[in-house]
């Protein structure tokens, strides 16, 4: 039986209801609206964590988060971790990366691939004008041979560099390049082929001038804050509110938020246009029968919902839920629309499976992901989201005490713990500053509290919007919940190796401890 290529197109900071087909009528994406035309659109894909790194470390290993390590932002993978696309290497495929790796931190991915990360082509960027001069950076190495004095321009300038051209964006190169490699391939081997973007990534101002144009500000909808929202009294929202690493909450006007959100549903437009071409290199080879395609993002953009910003410790659906289409002519039932519940470390056991490996390797490979191809119905009985000291404060560390916190849902619910924490770090990499420097009520002495979790529940079915907290109220459903989110702590701690070895007597060794 044929292998069928397989291309993931995957964007970065992107919520899930920022397409057309997911019901954003403020921004026109035809190509993508096709592409979920014709292959089913899922509309509960919860990431495994709300930063990049350890999300995307998930997605790569097809493992949890506990299961490859990966907690935190400048987090490195472990060597020993194995990446799909190396088993796909294994059987056969011809693999190729542009853009967007991230599963360690920065300063690792500028000066060392990982050794299982599985590509034959590796043209790294992780941002337009991070690590410019990296050997791996792809985009780079394009701009300054497609135009020495811009690509000067943008090193020095960096994230003040503005409105960026087409021809010269990031988002281009990669589409660009992704073609390139499709019009090229081998045809009697399959291509695996991720093109991975840093938009609507922050900054917001880095998309073409032109094409603030594609988003219709009437339509676009701004933020609409309860009282409860503008001053949050859970620790952990209260501290990411006032000191989150794109400053206070309190610092931006409703003008900044329409800026912000123009730029971000205008990096989205460019998106569309480019992947049109993508998809339309598929059609002209004649292969796009034969390929099977995956969109989806790492994570979303508070955008000011909530009184947030971002990304960080919470588990709003703007920020935890993501865009996933898969499309696969013939396998995947197209134009449905899947209420399943699928997390990004799917990605792993649906392309395995989909490239003829033994199901049953893959299941012993990684246990926790299943193959969502014809998930019209949930693979897990619930979703979760961990954030373990995940993210940074506004000085660039992490916060100091440590932030943790877990989501579960079930489809109907949704419980956010924040678990306390009865120490401060003393990491190097944690921020010098306590948090009462900013106000909150979340300091060390805080954190110890009664040693009693703080939290939200929601009714997802009644109250989609999430602005009724019911931690209070529904006692019952929270245990219920509480029950859930023990059980994938158990079975988190059962899957991973064990770190003990032990001296089992010989059966002549054994004592009889029967007392009748």
């Amino acid at each position: 039986m044929k292998k069928p290529n397989i291309l993931i197109i995957m964007t970065d900071q992107q919520r899930y209801d920022s397409l057309g087909c997911y019901g954003a009528d403020w921004i026109d994406t035809p190509n993508l609206d096709r592409l979920a035309a014709e292959g089913m659109l899922f509309e509960n894909c919860y990431v495994n964590n709300p930063i990049c790194t350890p999300s995307r470390a998930s997605m790569f290993t097809g493992k949890h988060i506990p299961g490859h390590g990966v907690l935190r932002l400048h987090d490195i993978l472990p060597d020993s971790e194995i990446l799909f696309p190396r088993h796909l290497q294994d059987m056969g495929y011809t693999t190729a990366l542009f853009g967007k790796l991230h599963v360690s931190g920065r300063i690792q991915e500028e000066a060392v691939r990982h050794p299982n990360d599985g590509f034959d082509i590796y043209e790294w960027c992780l941002e337009a004008s991070i690590s410019m001069d990296s050997p791996y950076n792809g985009y780079s190495q394009w701009l300054k041979a497609k135009d020495p004095e811009f690509h000067a321009r943008l090193k020095e300038q960096k994230r003040k560099l503005t409105h960026i051209p087409r021809e010269y964006h990031f988002t281009h190169w990669a589409a660009e390049r992704t073609i390139d490699f499709i019009e090229h391939h081998e045809p009697d081997r399959p291509f695996f082929c991720m093109m991975s973007v840093f938009d609507p990534h922050n900054p917001y101002d880095d998309y073409p001038a032109e094409y603030a144009d594609r988003v219709d500000q009437k339509k676009m909808p701004m933020p609409e804050l309860t009282d409860a929202e503008r001053h949050h009294t859970v620790s952990g929202l209260a501290r990411e509110q006032q000191a989150g690493y794109l400053g206070a909450f309190d610092n931006f006007t409703g003008d900044d938020f329409r800026d912000m959100r123009t730029g971000y549903y205008g990096s989205l437009a460019l998106l569309d246009d480019e992947v049109g071409r993508v998809l339309a290199a598929l059609d002209a080879g004649g292969i796009a029968d034969d390929t099977l395609v995956i969109f989806l993002s790492d994570h979303g953009d508070m955008l000011g919902d909530h009184g947030l910003l971002v990304k960080g410790a919470y588990f709003y659906d703007p920020c935890v839920k993501v865009p996933l289409i898969v499309r696969q002519p013939g396998v995947v039932p197209a134009g449905v629309r899947s209420p399943a519940l699928v997390q990004p470390h799917d990605i792993a056991a649906t392309v395995l499976t989909a490239a003829g490996a033994d199901t049953e390797a893959v299941g012993r490979l990684m246990p926790e992901s299943c193959d969502i191809r014809q998930a019209t119905e949930s693979c897990h009985t619930e979703a979760v989201c961990a954030y373990r000291e995940t993210g940074i404060d506004v000085t660039g560390r992490y916060f100091n005490p440590p932030i943790n916190a877990t989501m579960v849902t079930d489809g109907r619910y949704k419980l956010n713990v924040y678990h306390p924490v009865p120490y401060s770090v003393s990491d190097s990499a944690a921020s010098p500053l306590s948090n009462s420097d900013f106000g909150a009520k979340s300091g060390p002495e805080a954190a110890r509290g009664s040693g009693q979790p703080e939290g939200q529940l929601f009714n997802l079915q009644e109250d989609p919007g999430e602005k009724a907290n019911l931690w209070d109220h529904q006692p019952e459903i929270r245990k219920n919940l509480m029950g859930l989110m023990l059980n994938w702590f158990a079975r988190e701690d059962l899957l991973r190796p064990r770190r003990a070895f032990s001296a089992v007597p010989a059966f002549d060794e054994l004592f009889d401890n029967r007392l009748k």
